[in-house]
């Protein structure tokens, strides 16, 4: 164990004797994001590391160890580790970005590209939802992107810091709000209790953004384009009126049957990264075998001649 950790580089450092840091990637409010290698699967993955905490950052990395939603669209925490004072959990290693890179970079984006991301963020609360939860936070910046070549993007839904179970009055404090201004619905604003509505009314923030290029304080009414119909049943102020479920949602969005649009190709923003470790005991052993080996077979071939 080590003494003081937090004031130690972290390259190389080897976590709770599982995961190995390689290099850094990003930096947020909790901390700091880095690729590791898991020693105990051999995959490589993010490790998101807690920085100097209170208890308030403690129970937000409690509260999103504990979310184990698996879906094509969503990144869960997989695991966590804690050595000294360092407290660390990891994910899969998402490396195209985020939807907010995409429209740093390109401004507004093609209807039917929209609508192809749209779709993907609606499956992923659809399986939040399902598990009881409420994600709390959903906008462009932690919608992470699969990179690849051509064809529709591959949206994941991550950041599971202030996500809560529905309903729950434990995390929620009145007359405070949890989650971003602006992607917040009315009554999230105002301390309601975590319900998926609120969730449905940022999708509908997202997708107008997607649109338009322009972030919610710069939003006007909703204009005339293939996507009006769901952005005007998800930005209703009552959450009462506005679309019951993820699932409505999709539904709606499925019978407007929008074509996918060619749009930007997500990028692989992180490269290949720093070249592993050569585990040279890991191999001294297996020329070892294979030197036995080939004594034995020598040893055989000489006795048959």
């Amino acid at each position: 164990m080590r003494s003081a950790t937090s004031h130690l580089p972290l390259h190389r450092t080897v976590i709770a004797g599982r995961y190995a840091m390689l290099d850094q990637i990003g930096a947020g409010g909790m901390g700091s994001v880095w690729r590791a290698r898991d020693e105990r699967t051999g995959e490589v993955v993010a490790v998101k590391v807690l920085g100097h905490h209170n208890a308030a950052l403690l129970v937000r990395f409690v509260r999103e160890q504990a979310m184990r939603v698996r879906h094509p669209h969503v990144v869960a925490p997989i695991g966590w580790a804690a050595d000294d004072d360092l407290v660390v959990l990891a994910m899969d290693l998402v490396a195209g970005g985020s939807v907010q890179d995409l429209l740093d970079e390109h401004g507004h984006l093609p209807a039917g590209y929209a609508a192809a991301l749209l779709e993907q963020l609606l499956q992923a609360l659809a399986a939040v939802h399902g598990a009881g939860l409420v994600h709390r936070d959903v906008k462009p910046a932690n919608l992470l992107l699969q990179p690849g070549g051509g064809g529709p993007p591959h949206l994941r839904l991550g950041d599971f810091g202030v996500a809560a179970p529905v309903a729950d009055a434990r995390w929620t404090t009145v007359p405070g709000a949890i989650g971003t201004e602006g992607y917040m619905a009315p009554e999230q604003a105002r301390g309601a209790l975590p319900d998926p509505a609120q969730d449905l009314y940022a999708v509908g923030r997202v997708g107008l953004q997607l649109v338009t290029g322009l972030p919610p304080d710069r939003q006007g009414a909703i204009g005339s384009g293939p996507l009006r119909p769901l952005l005007e049943r998800l930005l209703v102020v009552d959450p009462e009126q506005r679309l019951a479920s993820a699932d409505a949602a999709l539904r709606l969005l499925r019978r407007l049957d929008i074509g996918f649009e060619e749009g930007p190709t997500i990028p692989d923003r992180l490269g290949g990264g720093p070249p592993l470790d050569f585990d040279w005991r890991a191999w001294t052993a297996v020329a070892a075998c294979l030197g036995a080996v080939a004594l034995c077979v020598a040893v055989v071939v000489g006795a048959l001649l």
